[in-house]
């Protein structure tokens, strides 16, 4: 009997008898092909190789992927698989895929999305970026010698189609809430740890529009005993702040940023502050998942209360400041480059100023060969809440308030060299 229900619509295709996945234009190739006949068992031939870089289950996707060799060694490879992801706005992923042919594929490229969303687990999101991932090797195979052991199923619902169809509306109109908390209690005989935080995370995003409001409530305390005397630390901290930016162009965006806090270790009362922003991106802002540099300028005022007279004598005071931030971020085949230099001041006395320097980069040497490097280097002369007086050594053991320094700086080296079988198409997670 036919079952007439109404069903999603599936699609299939079939490579050496196993069937994967696919989405709705494959209906459309299928009416391209006259005859794709199936496989036939025990044909011997060359296996296209495939190498994939991703931050996602990768060994999900070797796993699945069985009619072609997967290496490690991008320049080993038939087909290189880039696979970039980034938070959208409703707390789901974007990925994008790009497709990169090599030999007899050379200029064969093509760049495919998918998107997930908040509600979907971790299977679902492994299974969806999957059957995009075959979508985008069919590109590959309809143009190798496995074109004619695909085999394709397409079974369409009756009532399904385009025709007289509604473009979906969100009820929610794109916002999405959020209310988080944890707590942690540790504890010894000597020592005892105990922590709450409460968040809320309110965001509209949208490519016009993005509307962000957070809020942040932290309590850590921490006690040691030592000769019959305890030792007790209490940090709080709340903030609450919000931000709307308009996009103007694919390069210029603009937006407002204000927000109130309170902060125990930083001798902050109260503090609430209002300032506009300007940002422009040398390139499209829809190629942010590859490249990206920006260019981000903000000037404002700022009200600060102090819980305890500061090294300047003040207990209360009324500020300007402005600051001008530069990113740089390279997603490329070679490697990831990640760079930050941020430069701050007060306009009453720009010798109250601080310079902040982040730098991350991964590269791809030679083959197995890759390079990783970190530095962080801050210069610090802004330190206008430190309160007045000696800081004690419970103070600096116990991490209760900010510390005066002129500088903070980290860095970090590494180097890997893989070798050995290039092929890794086997996955054995036992013990």
């Amino acid at each position: 009997m036919q079952d007439n229900r109404t069903a999603e619509t599936t699609h299939i295709f079939k490579i050496f008898g196993r069937a994967y996945p696919k989405p709705n234009f494959l209906l459309a190739l299928l009416c391209l092909a006259f005859v794709i006949p199936s496989v036939l068992p025990g044909q011997s031939q060359d296996r296209l190789k495939l190498f994939i870089d991703c931050n996602c289950d990768r060994n999900y996707l070797v796993q699945e992927i069985t009619y072609l060799d997967h290496v490690r060694d991008q320049g080993q490879a038939n087909i290189q698989l880039f696979i970039f992801d980034i938070w959208t706005g409703a707390g789901g992923r974007s990925f994008t895929l790009n497709f990169k042919g090599q030999g007899a594929f050379e200029g064969l490229e093509q760049e495919l999305k998918f998107e997930s969303n908040p509600n979907m687990t971790n299977s679902e999101v492994r299974d969806g970026l999957l059957r995009t991932v075959n979508q985008g090797l069919l590109h590959y195979l309809v143009n190798s010698e496995l074109a004619s052991h695909i085999d394709f199923q397409v079974n369409v619902p009756e009532g399904t189609g385009t025709a007289g169809a509604e473009e979906n509306k969100d009820p929610w109109n794109y916002w999405i809430f959020e209310v988080s908390g944890n707590g942690r209690l540790y504890k010894e005989s000597s020592r005892e740890e105990f922590s709450v935080d409460l968040g809320v995370d309110i965001d509209r995003v949208t490519d016009a529009w993005r509307v962000r409001i957070d809020g942040q409530v932290s309590h850590a305390e921490n006690q040691f005993e030592s000769d019959d005397e305890m030792l007790v630390s209490v940090r709080k901290w709340k903030v609450l702040s919000g931000s709307i930016v308009k996009s103007i162009t694919d390069h210029w965006s603009t937006g407002v940023f204000s927000g109130i806090r309170q902060s125990t270790f930083n001798n902050i009362a109260q503090a609430y502050n209002f300032h506009p922003a300007l940002e422009y991106n040398i390139f499209p802002y829809e190629e942010v998942l590859r490249r990206e540099i920006t260019f981000a300028y903000r000037i404002g005022f700022q009200h600060q209360q102090y819980f305890e007279r500061t090294v300047f004598g003040q207990i209360e005071e009324n500020l300007l400041n402005h600051s001008l931030d530069i990113q740089l971020r390279f997603r490329q085949p070679w490697g990831d480059i990640f760079t930050t230099l941020q430069a701050s001041s007060f306009l009453h006395d720009m010798s109250k100023n601080r310079v902040e320097f982040d730098n991350w980069i991964a590269v791809r040497l030679y083959e197995g060969l890759a390079l990783r490097f970190s530095a962080n280097f801050d210069l610090v002369s802004d330190q206008i809440n430190l309160p007045e007086g000696d800081t004690s050594v419970e103070d600096i053991l116990l991490q209760q308030r900010q510390i005066a320094t002129d500088f903070a700086a980290s860095t970090g080296l590494g180097l890997s060299y893989t070798f050995g079988s290039t092929l890794n198409n086997i996955v054995n997670t036992r013990l």
